[in-house]
């Protein structure tokens, strides 16, 4: 069938890393067309209504559902999340291999959905992908903190930029 790889959009991800690999990732997850679903800004503060109230619980759950995975910094935006996952190496299994990142994020999406499908959000959806970043040092994951905590205050004058939305 010729058609499979017509539309296919290449992967951003390196081809040669195992993303089960124990290390700290950055992430980005946005909702389809970048709908404004987790809330507002109200005063140059975010404000998270039912939905994202819902999204920001279900984040902070991840290591309860993922034994071997803690999370660092992160932050519920009205159409995106930016957060750091870290994949630990699996102690307690060690005969078990860690479950691949993008595992991870699909599982969180999928509770996020459910959620929402029940509880009024019936339109809500996320962009298929996610954008990640593998990091490397202790200089990119300070800069990738100051990104997340500076990133509601950068809203209001960088919400509509193209240049500023992570795509995939």
């Amino acid at each position: 069938m010729e058609f499979k790889n017509t539309f296919r959009v290449e992967s951003s991800r390196l081809r040669e890393w195992d993303y089960s690999n124990p290390w700290w990732y950055y992430i980005t997850i946005n909702t389809k067309n970048h709908v404004e679903y987790f809330g507002d800004f109200v005063s140059a503060q975010i404000v998270l209504n039912d939905l994202g109230l819902q999204a920001e619980k279900f984040w902070n759950e991840i290591p309860t559902h993922f034994a071997n995975v803690e999370l660092d910094y992160s932050v519920i935006m009205p159409n995106h999340i930016h957060g750091i996952i870290i994949i630990k190496p699996n102690v307690e299994t060690p005969y078990m291999a860690s479950l691949p990142l993008g595992d991870i994020v699909g599982k969180f999406k999928a509770a996020v959905t459910r959620w929402a499908n029940k509880n009024g959000f019936s339109s809500f959806a996320w962009q298929s992908r996610f954008y990640d970043h593998i990091i490397r040092n202790e200089k990119e994951l300070m800069n990738i903190r100051k990104y997340i905590v500076e990133n509601p205050l950068k809203w209001d004058l960088e919400k509509n930029n193209q240049e500023n939305i992570c795509e995939m």
